[in-house]
Order: C-alpha cells, then structure tokens, then sequence
C-alpha cells in the first residue's frame, strides 16, 4: 500500500523508493534457503509493469528454481549458490527501434524489467546480484533458447548470507554527483 511517498512493504515496514534503492546491494553469498512462491510472483509482477520501448514488451523471463536448471547456469555463469534466477532475454524481433539511428532498445527494456525485479526482491527482504559476466552460448544451448532472443543479464535472488552492505555506504562508493551531474 502506497502513500505519497511511501509504501508499505510485504513486510509492513514503510520504506521510501529511495530507502529501497539505498539498500539494495549485489549479493553474492546466499542461505541454503528456497525463495518462497509469493514471492516470486511479486518479483514476477514487478517485471510484467516495468516500461519498455512502445510498449513492445520483448522480454522474455526464464525462471530457474530447480536443482537440474541451476546446474545448468553454473556450467556458464557463478550465482553464488543463489536458489533462485532468473535468465532476461528481449527478443531482437519485437524490440523497439528509434527511427532516427536505429538504435535498438533490447538491452535497454531488459536493463529495465531487471532494475524492477532486482527493487521488488529487495523490498520482500530478499538479496539479489545482477550478473553479465557469464557464457550465452552455454545459456542458449542449455535452455533452448532460439537465436532471436538476446540472453542479456542472469538475475540471482535469494535470502543473504553473512554480512549486508550499509545503506550509507554510497557516500564512499560513488563519486559526488557534481561529477556526474550537469545543468544546462
């Protein structure tokens, strides 16, 4: 439930968009501890209203949860032992493509489908790490997946092990943003 600027989380503590934001953190050390059903569908609900490109929604999502599957992510990609991920595809056939340039928004819509996600699973208590480092063609052949689709990120979602990063801690890990920020 959402107030102005508010919103009650799964959990009925009141977080801010940006208290949200200022805790997530990539995760990379997981419970042996599955991800419950509810929870999935809420992440997988946040995916189904993130924006894309004219509307064109060319995501596609592969939801791994089982033994067999996570196995075969690990022969391409380390999730950490996460017990959960979810492979982003945009598929390069339906994508939104800017007249002017022809600049192609696969990457993009899926960049975005993630970030909500990867918020949502934050907002449920739960821990995520958005991986690009890993090998498409071991992905594609393991999960069939057909050449139109661009296999773009691994999002790996579970409860956290050992210690969290501070929400404070952007302060020291990102430059200021007069470096990145200008005004006309």
């Amino acid at each position: 439930m959402c107030g102005k600027y508010t919103c009650k989380s799964e959990r009925g503590i009141s977080m801010s968009f940006l208290e949200i934001a200022k805790k997530r953190f990539a995760c990379r050390n997981y419970q042996d501890k599955k991800v419950e059903k509810e929870k999935v569908e809420k992440i997988l609900e946040a995916a189904y209203v993130a924006p894309t490109g004219g509307n064109r929604q060319p995501h596609r999502l592969i939801v791994v949860q089982r033994d067999e599957g996570l196995s075969k992510i690990g022969k391409a990609a380390n999730i950490y032992n996460a017990p959960l991920a979810i492979i982003v595809c945009s598929d390069n056939d339906k994508a939104w493509v800017r007249p002017f340039d022809g600049k192609k928004l696969t990457e993009i819509d899926a960049s975005i489908v993630t970030d909500h996600m990867m918020l949502q699973a934050t907002d449920l208590g739960l821990n995520s790490v958005w991986i690009c480092y890993f090998k498409p063609d071991v992905i594609r052949k393991e999960f069939d997946i057909p050449e139109n689709m661009e296999i773009v990120n691994i999002l790996a979602i579970g409860y956290g092990a050992g210690e969290t990063e501070s929400p404070d801690r952007h302060s020291k890990t990102r430059k200021p943003l007069s470096e990145i920020v200008s005004y006309e």
